[in-house]
Parts: C-alpha cells; sequence; structure tokens
C-alpha cells in the first residue's frame, strides 16, 4: 500500500509539473504533427501500407525521445535527484512514477497521431492501437531507466539518443509486424519485450540512480 502511494505521489508530481510549465507535451504533439505531415507530402501517392505504418513507427518513436528528455529534468535542473533518492521510498518507486508519468505524455500524444496518421495515409484499426499501447509500455520502461543513466552524463541530449534507439528497433520491428497483420506473434513479441526489459529496468533501477 505504501508503494503505491509512493508511486502515485511522484508520478503525479511530475504531471502537475509539466501541466504548469507546459513544455514536454505541446513540444510532442508539434512534433508527430509535424513529422506526419512531411511524410505525407514527400511520400509518394499509393504507397503501400506497410511502408506508411513505417513511417508511423519512426514518428513515435523520435516523439518519444523528446518525452524522455525531459522526464529527469527537473530533477536535475534544481538538483533534487540526490534527495529523490535519499527519500524513504523503495528506489524502483521512482522508476515506476516516472514511466506512468511517461505513459501519459505518450498516450496523449497518440490521442492525436493516431487519427492524423489515418487521416493522411490510412485508417487505424484496433491492432495498431494495440500494438502502440505495448510497445508504449517498452519505450515508458527502457526509456526511464536510460533517461536516469544519461542525466549524470555531460553530454545528456546525445546519450539518450545513442542509448534508446538500438533498443528500440526491437519495438520498431514488432509494431510494423502487429500493426501489418503479419501474425501475432508480432504481439507475442512485444509483450515478450515488455516482461524482459521491464523486470530488468526495474532491477537495475536502484543502482543506476547509486551512481548518478
Amino acid at each position: 500500500m505504501r508503494y503505491a502511494s509512493d508511486v502515485g505521489a511522484l508520478a503525479r508530481k511530475d504531471l502537475l509539473l509539466e501541466l504548469r510549465a507546459k513544455e514536454t507535451l505541446p513540444a510532442m504533439l508539434v512534433f508527430v504533427v509535424a513529422a506526419l505531415t512531411v511524410f505525407h507530402f514527400a511520400v509518394p501517392h499509393g504507397t503501400r501500407h506497410v511502408a506508411a505504418l513505417g513511417l508511423l513507427w519512426v514518428a513515435l518513436v523520435f516523439t518519444a525521445l523528446l518525452a524522455l528528455t525531459r522526464a529527469f529534468v527537473a530533477e536535475r535542473e534544481q538538483g533534487l535527484l540526490d534527495a529523490l533518492v535519499l527519500a524513504p521510498c523503495d528506489r524502483s518507486a521512482i522508476w515506476l512514477g516516472k514511466t506512468l508519468a511517461v505513459l501519459a505524455f505518450l498516450v496523449a500524444a497518440e490521442v492525436v497521431a493516431l487519427p492524423a496518421f489515418a487521416v493522411f495515409f490510412s485508417g487505424v484499426d484496433g491492432r495498431t492501437v494495440l500494438a502502440v499501447a505495448l510497445a508504449d509500455v517498452g519505450i515508458g520502461t527502457v526509456g526511464t531507466l536510460l533517461g536516469a543513466m544519461a542525466v549524470a552524463g555531460r553530454a545528456r541530449e546525445l546519450l539518450l539518443p545513442l542509448l534508446f534507439l538500438p533498443l528500440a528497433v526491437p519495438i520498431v520491428v514488432g509494431g510494423v509486424g502487429a500493426s501489418a497483420g503479419a501474425g501475432a506473434r508480432y504481439l507475442l513479441f512485444l509483450v515478450l519485450y515488455d516482461a524482459v526489459f521491464g523486470l530488468l529496468s526495474w532491477a537495475a533501477f536502484e543502482y543506476v540512480v547509486a551512481e548518478a
């Protein structure tokens, strides 16, 4: 019960900070809509549906980077990361609270991105929505861990993409395959990715923030 309360408080803190600052979410919305607009006019008409889905996933992954880059900015700028780590709560609660806040930003951006994709290219079916939801879990869990690792470095804005993008390739492969209806194995692949990397991120976060 205490653990859930700590997670809720940490996630609520990040969401309230974003509602007041209005920095991360507007940037994500502008970026994803701009990217899909460019893809719409740059790609020849009659492009295959699978190719269009690939563009959607590229836009979503790079949009997620904006949220992940900002995940620990408030603590870094105000020097509160050490205080957060020393707070009387399980350190994994910090990871889970941050992950939930990132997931909220991703869902908010995708509420705009998926209808925009449907208008520019083709309709969005249930498989695509389910694949995006599973991908969000993987992006949030892994990205939050990598964000904590990158925040301790000097070239933070450069380090996070270098760490995150290689790990995001399986998400894009699974997402495109699941969205294109290539079989349930791609959805199972995303579920397995979420389970394995979520567990690893949960277990490793305590040691990452201890060294940050």
